[in-house]
């Protein structure tokens, strides 16, 4: 049994972060994880919520939507009733980046991540998570060159991917058809320095052993360690103007 563009189980999609893709934001990323497209943002905003004033901390939150072209059919946009899925996703983004920074370092500045899935072919989470932490990074740049930094505030470079076991193997980095047949579906996040900060993990039908589930999160750990990989060589070329 092959994949269905010949990737071996153990292979990433073509992962792909164009940076500067728009021009107003602090940090502006497309990410591509094979057909899957996500345009990830990050705002600075000179404030914080009222809860948060007088800390001594900056704040980062983050948004999450499809786009009505996203899918087959057409997305009805979240105007005043917001899709429940969207919120649980936008509330990992802003977990996971929030484990990726010192929020000492940019006081009274809040940090707006969107993140807006155009295509989507499996595993749009995982790529916003990816794309988010590309556009933070050059956000910290953005920071640091408007004086806006007590010190660098990336404390980890993070990365999300997804697994599963799919009529009976273990998969990294599945596409929509891999994923609506998997028996096991799993989300994970994970820094450079291989601690873990989220996992999703689901039974679609039977239940999974432990030993499927630790089959899976090694599977997983290495893809993230691969694409951070990947991240951190791209943050050190010089963006295209």
């Amino acid at each position: 049994m092959s994949r269905n563009d010949s990737r071996t189980p153990t292979d990433l999609r073509p992962l792909k972060f164009r940076r500067k893709f728009t021009n107003h934001p602090a940090g502006s990323v497309l990410v591509e994880a094979g057909q899957t497209r996500v345009l990830c943002t990050v705002t600075v905003t000179d404030s914080v919520p009222r809860w948060r004033q007088g800390s001594g901390k900056g704040w980062l939150t983050a948004e999450y939507a499809m786009l009505p072209g996203s899918v087959v059919g057409r997305k009805q946009r979240e105007h005043n009733h917001r899709d429940g899925r969207s919120v649980e996703i936008q509330r990992l983004i802003g977990r996971a980046l929030r484990a990726a920074v010192d929020m000492r370092s940019f006081p009274n500045v809040t940090l707006q991540v969107d993140c807006d899935v155009l295509q989507a072919d499996g595993g749009t989470r995982c790529a916003a998570v990816c794309g988010a932490m590309m556009a933070l990074h050059d956000a910290a740049h953005y920071l640091n060159d408007n004086d806006k930094l007590k010190s660098w505030p990336i404390k980890n470079w993070i990365a999300a991917v997804s697994v599963g076991h799919v009529g009976g193997r273990s998969l990294l980095d599945l596409d929509y058809s891999e994923d609506s047949t998997a028996d096991v579906d799993m989300n994970v996040i994970a820094t450079e320095n291989n601690e873990i900060i989220e996992v999703q993990g689901t039974a679609e039908g039977s239940p999974f052993s432990l030993d499927t589930h630790h089959e899976l999160l090694t599977l997983a750990m290495q893809g993230t360690g691969d694409i951070i990989a990947q991240m951190k060589e791209i943050s050190a070329e010089k963006i295209q103007a």
